[in-house]
């Protein structure tokens, strides 16, 4: 029955019952994390093999002929790039490598707005107003790197399509401090929500205010399957030419989750006229990416049909912990009225609604219980979720057995907070 169909004693009969559940967890002294989407350790050695794809080879050329362990290439390996093409769906020409980390890549397209701007318009830096759209829940790293930069961060709801894409364009339309806007499209992190056809034409159809508007489409999940019937997501770059928008968009991904998150290779996606302002942005700070690591990619992945073998080893691994996490709320709290999340079809979190004003609380008991969750408030900028009500489960890292015991505590401590907001009210 839901809690708030008891009464005051059935309440507190249950707040009782659920208190020395409670404090057994904590006898038990346990330490288990299930705060950031980490790969396990069983699926980091599914990709043991970039590591030896080197020591055959005595000569390190790709098939250009270029020495991959000399200076040059300051966009990356042509075989890599077709590899990323077809993971985004774009044309190789338009892709640019890094090094390991999209985000970095992320922050480097703001640090040149902020420094230099774009199309001709006045630096960021120059601006006594800035702001940036930021969908919610969503991805903390992302609101971190414009918090950084002194950007004003705007709140956008989330819907089961995407973002709210009539504010989006109500905001936008008239106001020219508004610089650009934050987007996971594929198994959003942490909704798992992929954007609707109808959401993605608008993105591309966008018009706004800003010259230097841009649209930081992180398409981190985009090979990411969890099920036999995955999310499709329309190709916005297309979209984007068709509309003459192409100069708004920046899509990046990164091979963290499919082979090493510390030594991977990351790359973005854009216009030529945004490659040749990275270009002059990038080579003032380096000669070109670790060419190395992305040969010995090449060599371990072939193409895209080697990444989407790879990630069915992925999905075999990470699949039972998603339908243990789904299996455990709806056995536990699915009918108390207690709590709401989401049954993504790929990506790597689940996001769960519980009472508003019990987030913190719920984590705070799942800390002093031994379990670590991402801090509530996480998912929305400067931490402040307006309902304390959200949190991102990561489900991805701990061995199955250790994820049964954290979410134990987890649907315990929702339970317990949900009792105790209820009794004081």
């Amino acid at each position: 029955m839901a809690y708030a169909n008891l009464s005051k004693a059935e309440l507190q009969k249950v707040f009782d019952e659920l208190s020395a559940e409670y404090k057994g967890y904590q006898a038990k002294n346990l330490s288990l994390n299930m705060a950031r989407g980490k790969p396990s350790a069983k699926q980091l050695e599914l990709a043991l093999g970039v590591l030896e794809a080197l020591k055959a080879r005595s000569e390190f050329a790709n098939s250009n002929g270029d020495d991959c362990r000399n200076y040059g290439l300051w966009d990356g390996l042509p075989e890599m790039k077709r590899i990323f093409a077809d993971m985004v769906g774009v044309p190789a020409s338009q892709v640019i490598l890094g090094n390991n980390s999209s985000l970095m890549m992320m922050f480097e397209v703001i640090s040149r707005g902020f420094s230099h701007g774009y199309n001709g318009c006045t630096p960021w830096c120059k601006l006594d107003k800035k702001k940036f759209l930021c969908p919610v829940p969503g991805y903390d790293r992302h609101f971190a790197v414009t918090e950084y930069y002194g950007f004003e961060l705007i709140n956008i709801p989330m819907y089961a399509t995407g973002p709210d894409m009539d504010l989006i364009e109500k905001l936008v339309k008239d106001d020219d401090s508004i610089k650009g806007i934050w987007c996971v499209p594929k198994y959003s992190n942490p909704t798992g929500v992929t954007y609707s056809d109808e959401t993605v034409r608008r993105f591309a159809a966008l018009k706004p205010a800003a010259k230097d508007f841009k649209i930081m489409w992180d398409n981190a999940y985009c090979v990411h399957d969890l099920t036999d019937t995955p999310d499709t997501l329309l190709n916005i770059y297309d979209l984007c030419v068709e509309n003459g928008t192409e100069d708004q968009i920046f899509i990046f991904a990164s091979t963290s989750k499919i082979s090493f998150p510390g030594a991977g290779v990351a790359g973005l996606a854009t216009s030529d006229n945004n490659i040749r302002d990275f270009k002059e942005h990038t080579l003032t700070s380096t000669i070109g990416p670790d060419k190395l690591n992305q040969l010995r990619h090449v060599l371990f992945l072939h193409d895209i049909n080697g990444v989407r073998a790879l990630m069915k080893g992925h999905r075999a691994i990470l699949e039972p912990k998603f339908r243990l996490c789904e299996l455990m709320l709806e056995e536990n709290v699915g009918d108390l009225g207690v709590a709401e999340w989401n049954k993504p079809n790929g990506g790597y979190f689940i996001s769960v609604d519980v009472l508003d004003g019990c987030a913190k609380r719920v984590v705070q008991l799942c800390k002093e219980a031994g379990v670590i969750l991402t801090d509530a408030g996480a998912t929305f900028p400067y931490g402040k979720d307006p309902h304390d009500s959200n949190i991102r489960l990561a489900p991805s890292f701990p061995p199955l057995e250790e994820l049964e015991q954290a979410m134990e505590v987890f649907c315990c401590s929702i339970k317990l907070a949900a009792a105790e907001k209820l009794l004081n009210a």
